[in-house]
């Protein structure tokens, strides 16, 4: 036997089944069996462990050094210049330097265990993973929903770049809304509130992200008295607004994405949208049979979705609303949009009161007066706007003017800079006529 040859589990394991078998304890079949070979191989191993013994079950390169090893010089080359030179650089960016400026190719699997045999870390240090453990779907359907969006390219370059909105229910995993938006933006969800209350129901509670679409992101302390409107809608139904405290947390509808990736996106193409309202009539196609083939039954039955209560203006919830000031004219202003308020009972002024501005999803802009909406129509012109409109056209190409005030300052070439003497002035004027009717009588 050769000195210093460790034999393995299986190489042990063979000597006994080999062993057995020279005894006559077992048939070539069943040796061949435990070996795990086939018995033509089987009886080599048989020849060379009567040949040779167990050094013949062993390959004759164990415990050699490798030929294709790095000498002992470029090592201690490789381990100073890791210390010294090039000390703090990462094992990708080592083996980078190495072949570029020291001519040595090496792979950066057999540098790390250069590296690491000789005691050299890796500058970077990474933190142990936290522990996280699989969470238990809620009982009843609607008493959780998970909200999130998905920047993607799903039109695959034949469109815009859209973001895809979706709720997704926690006990059955199915998707109870979705729409493709430009961009993550607050009528975006309000518009998934919608669907998703008028087809299903209105849930117990939602988990949602940090974004500051939900809920104000203040400095830690302060109070947060402002929502945001969608904060505001799911306040006025009853819905409890759950943050996620990391993407793990809502890792059902961020699994939910790379499987409409996947998906989805061949259906888009099969269709050929090439926008969002395209893409929108494929996803209302496309989602009876997405859920039909990822739903899953609920735990427990009848689902915990609330009806919406009789009386409420879902529409209105699921609004833009603000509050303004009327002004001395009776008119008021949202994003540029000038409305001109009526004159109420007995031909009472509302300038000074504080009104309600109620942007709908479907583009309705209403004014609410302590419940009652008022006649409102858009306001005449600013007599700043008209001043600017010009009667009469130029003659010739006008000149560019810097932005302000038109005309001024006056070019060099007006009449009021030419040298000579000044037109009289308008009081002047007055007292030159005044003489001359003296003079007169």
């Amino acid at each position: 036997m050769r000195e210093g040859l460790i034999l393995t589990t299986q190489d042990q394991q063979r000597i006994e089944v080999l062993a057995r078998w020279v005894a006559g304890a077992v048939t070539p079949a069943e040796a061949a069996a435990l070996l795990g070979r086939s018995e033509r191989t089987a009886w080599r191993l048989r020849a060379r462990f009567l040949a040779e013994g167990v050094p013949g079950l062993v390959h004759g390169n164990r415990g050699r050094p490798s030929p294709r090893r790095l000498p002992a010089v470029t090592t201690e080359r490789i381990v100073a210049l890791a210390r010294e030179r090039y000390a703090g650089a990462n094992d990708c960016h080592l083996a980078e330097l190495l072949a570029a400026e020291e001519g040595i190719a090496i792979g950066r699997s057999t540098l790390r265990r250069l590296l690491r045999d000789a005691g050299l870390p890796s500058p970077r240090h990474r933190r142990a993973p936290r522990y996280r453990s699989r969470r238990e779907r809620m009982a009843q359907a609607g008493l959780l929903v998970q909200l999130d969006g998905s920047p993607h390219d799903w039109l695959e370059g034949r469109g815009p770049r859209l973001t895809l909105l979706g709720a997704i229910d926690d006990a059955t995993g199915l998707v109870v809304a979705a729409t493709f938006r430009d961009h993550e933006d607050g009528a975006g969800y309000l518009e998934l509130l919608s669907a998703m209350c008028t087809c299903h129901g209105i849930p117990a509670a939602v988990y949602r992200d940090h974004s500051g679409i939900f809920a104000p992101n203040l400095p830690e302390g302060r109070p947060r008295d402002d929502a945001t409107q969608v904060g505001r809608a799911f306040t006025e139904l009853g819905i409890v607004s759950i943050a996620a405290s990391s993407p793990q947390a809502k890792g059902r509808i961020e699994r939910l994405w790379g499987t409409l990736q996947d998906r989805l996106v061949i259906a888009l193409r099969l269709a050929g949208a090439c926008d969002r309202e395209s893409a929108n009539g494929v996803l209302a196609g496309f989602l009876p049979g997405f859920n039909a083939r990822f739903g899953v039954p609920a735990a427990l039955e009848p689902p915990a979705w609330r009806p919406i209560p009789p009386g409420l203006d879902l529409g209105r919830v699921c609004a833009f609303r603000y509050r303004r000031m009327v002004g001395n004219d009776n008119t008021v202003r949202l994003e540029g949009a000038v409305l001109q308020l009526p004159a109420v009972a007995g031909g009472r002024s509302l300038a000074g009161r504080r009104v309600e501005l109620e942007l709908r999803l479907d583009g309705q802009l209403l004014v609410r007066l302590e419940g009652r909406t008022l006649l409102a129509v858009p306001a005449p012109p600013d007599p700043a706007r008209l001043r600017d409109i010009r009667c009469t056209a130029p003659r010739g190409p006008a000149p560019a003017q810097a932005p302000g005030r038109p005309g001024y300052p006056p070019p060099v070439t007006h009449p009021w800079r030419r040298p000579g003497p000044k037109a009289p002035s308008r009081l002047t004027g007055s007292l030159s006529r005044r003489a001359d009717r003296v003079g007169e009588q």
